[in-house]
């Protein structure tokens, strides 16, 4: 494999919506999310009301990477080979002697292996890993902290709830029925909780399809908001961009359901009305599969082996998926190399453990509230209050798996729209350092690692 990659080479561009092609404005859509569940469980299920009341700082919980462990009501932070960096039981920080009362003295988590390289679901964890589920994990950990007060409770079983809230308000008819709290706040204000689309990246849609390129859209969205985002951010004729449109994609079951994979669906009205055995033209479908799909790609390319890439903002449910059932490229959109992680990282605050000295001197002191205090570096990380001395931080299984499964990793598409079609990306890969395959620059963390080893 090159140790390159260009958009020429691709004959198929396939995009996610949420958080991908539409960018959400986190701090308004998040209390939206947030909202919309706490308020279900205290009306429908008898939660205490305090679980509506979230402070400015509580907010810092909210980090993308996180597991919970279900069994215990406890959060992770994991390194690379599953290690627990950091972990909070409910919202309150654990120490090292928590963590290895609970985890052993080598802080290995029971799961890692089985999530790790497949990214399954279970009832004893969850896997926080796109901005729609951020809240949720605050949301749980507000719930754990509720019921140690006022139950000392040590088994967990609000997981069922939480999932209720979820169906309530993401139902494919609640939008049409304008049911929920989230729907119809979108469908109110959609200024207020979606970013406008620049006019550079609409033209840039438009230059990939006069250029001969068949474009995709594959999102987990039903077709009626898929309709108001698109709408809202491309305008009303924003089908014509588009060769194929799937809705309701129930990602990452598009990718990895196979050979049991589920039949494309027509359309009308926003109502699945035709179950089809195959994929024969261009077009609006519902649910489907990628075999299907890349069958109708060879036709429309006339190649026998169109080469797709996909772009995403989820690592279990576009990246992950796309490469390792389709072996398509994967592009993932990762906003967290905006803002605090490309420039000088915060010191971790470790309290006594910073005391050693020379452990953080490549770390330099910076304020930024786009790094969460609590959870630290997306990227890498110390061990919070290690016993021996370390010199570099590990790297996160986050960003193992970047590595592993993404092709390039960008911080949104506005950042390539203008660079030439056939400008080669350096990629991810075996032969490159780990900072190869960030663009336009790497995490600040990493490229100290990098400076050092280096320098070494």
């Amino acid at each position: 494999m090159s140790d390159h990659f260009s958009l020429a080479d691709c004959d198929v561009m396939g995009f996610d919506l949420d958080h991908t092609l539409c960018r959400y404005r986190l701090q308004e859509s998040s209390k939206l999310i947030y909202d919309s569940f706490a308020q279900y469980l205290v009306a429908e299920k008898g939660y205490k009301e305090d679980l509506l009341c979230v402070t400015s700082e509580d907010w810092d919980f909210c980090f993308k990477g996180l597991v919970m462990d279900l069994e215990e009501g406890n959060f992770l932070k994991l390194a690379a080979d599953g290690t627990i960096l950091r972990a909070c039981h409910g919202t309150k920080m654990m120490t090292a002697e928590m963590i290895e009362e609970i985890y052993g003295e080598k802080r290995e988590w029971k799961h890692f292996k089985t999530i790790n390289g497949t990214y399954a679901r279970s009832a004893k964890y969850y896997f926080y890993d796109n901005y729609f589920d951020l809240p949720g994990a605050l949301l749980c950990a507000k719930i754990v902290d509720s019921l140690e007060m006022t139950d000392g409770q040590k088994k967990y079983d609000f997981w069922k709830d939480v999932i209720s809230a979820i169906e309530h308000n993401y139902k494919t008819t609640a939008f049409k029925e304008n049911c929920g709290i989230y729907f119809p706040a979108v469908k109110k204000d959609p200024s207020k909780y979606l970013k406008s689309c620049p006019e550079s990246l609409k033209n840039w849609i438009s230059s990939l399809k006069n250029s001969g390129k068949t474009l995709v859209l594959i999102t987990s969205s039903h077709s009626d908001y898929c309709r108001l985002l698109c709408e809202h951010i491309l305008g009303k004729e924003f089908e014509e961009l588009f060769d194929i449109i799937i809705t309701n994609a129930l990602k990452p079951g598009f990718f990895s359901l196979t050979p049991q994979q589920r039949p494309f669906w027509t359309l009308d009205n926003d109502v699945e009305i035709d179950m089809l055995p195959s994929l024969e033209k261009a077009g609006w479908y519902s649910q489907g599969n990628w075999v299907h799909l890349y069958d109708l790609l060879k036709k429309m390319t006339g190649k026998p082996e169109p080469k797709v890439v996909y772009f995403g903002d989820s690592m279990r449910s576009d990246i992950f998926s796309a490469r390792h059932y389709s072996n398509w490229e994967t592009v993932l959109i990762l906003e967290e190399l905006e803002g605090g992680e490309v420039q000088e990282p915060a010191v971790p605050d470790f309290g006594s453990s910073l005391n050693k000295k020379g452990k953080y001197d490549s770390l330099s002191v910076q304020e930024n509230d786009s790094i969460s205090k609590k959870w630290g570096s997306y990227f890498a990380d110390f061990i919070a209050e290690a016993k021996s001395s370390q010199d570099t931080p590990n790297l996160t299984w986050c960003c193992s798996s970047i590595r592993n499964y993404s092709t390039i990793a960008i911080p949104s598409i506005t950042a390539i729209v203008d660079l030439p079609l056939d400008f080669k990306f350096t990629r991810f890969s075996d032969s490159n350092t780990d900072i190869d395959g960030y663009f336009p620059r790497p995490p600040a963390i990493l490229l100290s690692q990098s400076s050092e080893g280096a320098a070494a």
